[in-house]
């Protein structure tokens, strides 16, 4: 994984959804949470892709899912992937009840035909 200046394991997430998302009224497949500013963002298979966005706009390397009972982490800079990293500051996911895709009330009724083949 990257230098420790890519992870800062003392910031919390950003909220419970994709911040670009919640504020243009979207909808998200799954969450990334930046390891370090802890923004969340939607995932490459959400209409949006926001998490990359951020890392293309911030040059912040590393990401873990912000999905309930997922921990692995995914660094942009060398397209590796990693089972396990640093514990970040919690929550450690989106809430449990909230919808996947989500949140509730924004997903579209087509939304499986958003998903990459």
């Amino acid at each position: 994984m990257t230098s420790a200046n890519g992870i800062d394991p003392s910031v919390a997430p950003s909220g419970a959804g994709c911040v670009e998302c919640d504020e243009a009224g979207g909808w998200w497949f799954h969450l990334r949470r930046c390891a370090q500013c802890g923004h969340i963002g939607c995932c490459d298979d959400s209409p949006a892709k926001h998490a990359t966005a951020h890392y293309r706009a911030t040059g912040h390397p590393v990401i873990q899912s912000y999905e309930p009972g997922e921990g692995w982490f995914w660094d942009f800079d060398s397209s590796q992937l990693y089972e396990s990293g640093p514990g970040l500051a919690p929550p450690e996911s989106h809430p449990a009840d909230q919808p996947v895709p989500g949140p509730a009330g924004r997903v579209p009724a087509d939304w499986t035909k958003t998903l990459r083949s």
